[in-house]
């Protein structure tokens, strides 16, 4: 891949949302962003949906989530759009699965998880006979799972499948092949290290090398060749103080190891709580806490 210039990348203004939102969450889908859920100013829960045209650059109302709720794991099928869990009007979490199709712009309930979680990682498998992917989350009793489900788009069924070696919640899964890596993510308040993969074809877990340095709110990229572990916030425990971090750990996929990444790597200003991207050859960090 030929490595992009950094003077060509800008920033542009793009239309606003309707509304003021945290905790919404974006997919894309067929060149479209939709934005999902979130909650207002008072920290309500909402059930607003929109769609952003790139082309228009603009915010178009699309029929509202049946449950309003926020913090939502979402996977993307190609023309549905499935939204799994996440926090409701009282707080707590839900197991609610609702999908919306895009063609027929309609929402339609589906069989509900097996308990009701906020933070799942999703992922999904395959075009056209989508397979979805749930691990972990955190339940009412604020108790890290180590579920790993399995959605059956034809019998609308949740299967169970083994269990991560690690309960979680907050962690980051991306799929490779047969394969999904599920990398950190928390217990209780405080970050983990863990560093576990799937094998979708023998349905069995293999431990990998634990995250080098622990931290929460970092962020996660895979490459090609690697997979990066940026920034983030080390927890204060007992004597040591909470810092942000410029740390940057390098994966290699093929030699299944960490790298040991020189200071020179490190990002260029401490941060958590932000974004982070793989564009045109680059690894890009963007906004976040520090």
């Amino acid at each position: 891949m030929e490595l992009a210039n950094t003077r060509d990348f800008q920033w542009k203004p793009l239309a606003p949302l309707a509304s003021r939102r945290v905790y919404s969450t974006l997919v894309e889908a067929g060149g479209q962003v939709f934005a999902i859920g979130g909650c207002d100013d008072n920290g309500v829960p909402m059930d607003c949906f929109e769609v952003y045209s790139p082309e228009a650059d603009q915010w178009t109302a699309l029929p509202p989530m049946p449950t309003a709720r926020a913090g939502v794991a979402v996977a993307n099928l190609g023309k549905r759009i499935m939204v799994i869990g996440g926090v409701g009007a009282n707080q707590m979490p839900l197991k609610i699965v609702e999908m919306y199709n895009i063609d027929e712009g309609k929402w339609k309930k589906r069989n509900s998880l097996r308990e009701a979680a906020m933070g799942i990682s999703v992922t999904a498998k395959g075009k056209g006979d989508y397979r979805v992917y749930a691990a972990g989350g955190m339940g009412s009793d604020l108790r890290p799972h180590n579920y790993l489900q399995h959605y059956d788009m034809l019998k609308d069924i949740w299967v169970s499948l083994a269990a991560m070696p690690t309960p979680r919640y907050a962690a980051t899964s991306f799929l490779r092949g047969t394969k999904i890596y599920v990398l950190g993510g928390r217990q209780s308040k405080y970050a983990i290290n863990a560093f576990e993969v799937f094998d979708t074809e023998t349905r069995s877990w293999t431990k990998f090398p634990n995250i080098p340095n622990k931290r929460a709110f970092s962020s996660f990229v895979p490459t090609e060749e690697k997979l990066f572990s940026l920034g983030g916030l080390r927890q204060g425990r007992l004597y040591r103080q909470p810092k942000f971090m410029r740390t940057v750990d390098m994966f290699d996929m093929e030699q299944g190891g960490w790298l040991k990444t020189e200071r020179c790597s490190y990002l260029k200003k401490r941060r958590a709580d932000f974004v982070a991207g793989y564009l045109k050859g680059r690894v890009v960090v963007a906004g976040g806490l520090g």
